[in-house]
């Protein structure tokens, strides 16, 4: 799920959970267990931990639940329980455990013919096994919600990171310039998490601003490992020569060193040529006027989706719209600091740095970095 649903009606009696976002599954199960106490009052409501480490401390911790379902409140009135964190319905070895599947389906058994008047259940949980009787009887009895972790490979995870982050900000009646969003998602990557610890730093650091900006990223947030992906390419578009060498020499540093097997010389130059060409594409579509300065992500993406596919080549491999979307929106964002015919020079010297390193016995390194500060170079970034 994108972001902490706001609550509307009071959730059933009976609800779990769960997913591989332990950030979006502890906010959400935090936010109804709060709506649930202020709704009945009173102290007597209980949290279960049952982040477990073996089969016998998953069993006490059902053992737990069984004594607080069962126990009214000392002075009468509504209760609330939570099992919290539980880590045992899954696929691991401590949830497949006889004793813990038989404890569950029993458990299950039970809560079928529960009197559930002034009490409520919430469970939360990892990523849960779905075959499981103790799930279907959760799903068929109360109500499931599901938060899955964002990934590079969702083509939508930058609109969901930003509206994270905006939701946080107006809760906090703060704002967020339209670059410096981008600035912080880029940095960032897919992970909510992250999102909102950025956001929290940003805040602070701003104080007592309530409008924060690109500065304000740049000078707390640094580039996440889930990011680091985008960072060489980010540095051609940005035409930042500083921020260029030293992701340049990050990435040289772990292909020496064999930090990740799949990383190569070519492979970077590879990913430096995708990016030129979508940046011409950018450039091009945004001359013609059929693309037009983005305010953020998504009303970049409603212009996206009105490209009519006939006006576009069919080959994948020359279509813009077969990258991912931020990758055009950052694209887009910095078509500013090339002009057309500088990124057809750029093309040419990538060709020709592919021809050395295909064809010649030249440093790798040498001709990546060379290339480069050719294409960045030192001169103050073009307009138009």
């Amino acid at each position: 799920m994108a972001r902490i649903p706001a609550p509307t009606e009071a959730p059933a009696a009976l609800v779990l959970i769960c997913g591989d976002d332990d950030f979006g599954v502890k906010q959400r199960a935090r936010q109804i267990y709060d709506t649930w106490c202020r709704e009945a009052g009173g102290m007597d409501h209980e949290i279960i931990d049952a982040a477990v480490g073996n089969t016998g401390e998953a069993l006490r911790a059902l053992g737990k639940l069984r004594e607080a379902l069962n126990t009214l409140p000392f002075f009468g009135g509504s209760k609330v329980v939570w099992l919290q964190n539980c880590s045992f319905l899954g696929e691991d070895r401590t949830s497949g455990s006889a004793a813990v599947t038989d404890s569950l389906a029993a458990l299950a058994d039970e809560l079928k013919t529960f009197r559930w008047e002034g009490v409520r259940l919430l469970v939360s949980a990892a990523k849960p096994d779905k075959r499981r009787t103790f799930y279907k009887t959760l799903e068929k009895l109360g109500s499931v919600e599901s938060f899955a972790a964002l990934s590079a490979d969702d083509r939508d995870w930058a609109g969901k990171a930003e509206a994270e982050a905006m939701r946080i900000l107006r809760a906090n009646g703060r704002e967020i310039a339209e670059d410096a969003l981008g600035e912080l998602v880029s940095r960032t990557g897919p992970n909510l998490r992250q999102i909102a610890q950025e956001v929290d730093k940003i805040t602070t650091y701003a104080l007592p601003r309530t409008a924060l900006t690109l500065a304000d990223v740049q000078a707390v947030t640094p580039r996440q490992k889930t990011a680091q992906a985008f960072s060489l390419a980010e540095a051609v578009g940005d035409r930042n020569l500083p921020k260029l060498l030293r992701s340049l020499d990050e990435e040289l540093w772990e292909i020496r060193n064999g930090v990740d097997k799949r990383k190569s010389e070519i492979g970077l130059l590879y990913g430096i040529i995708s990016k030129v060409r979508t940046l011409l594409f950018m450039k091009e579509l945004r001359t013609a006027g059929i693309l037009k300065p983005a305010r953020d992500y998504n009303s970049f993406k409603v212009q996206l989706e009105r490209l009519p596919a006939s006006d576009l080549p069919a080959d994948k491999r020359f279509n813009p719209l077969a990258a991912h979307p931020f990758t055009l929106f950052q694209a887009l964002r910095q078509t500013d600091n090339y002009t057309t015919d500088e990124l057809v020079t750029a093309m040419g010297s990538l060709l020709e740095a592919n021809r050395k390193l295909v064809g010649t016995d030249s440093d790798e390194a040498l001709v990546l970095q060379q290339t480069l500060t050719e294409i960045v170079g030192l001169a103050p970034r073009p307009r138009g």
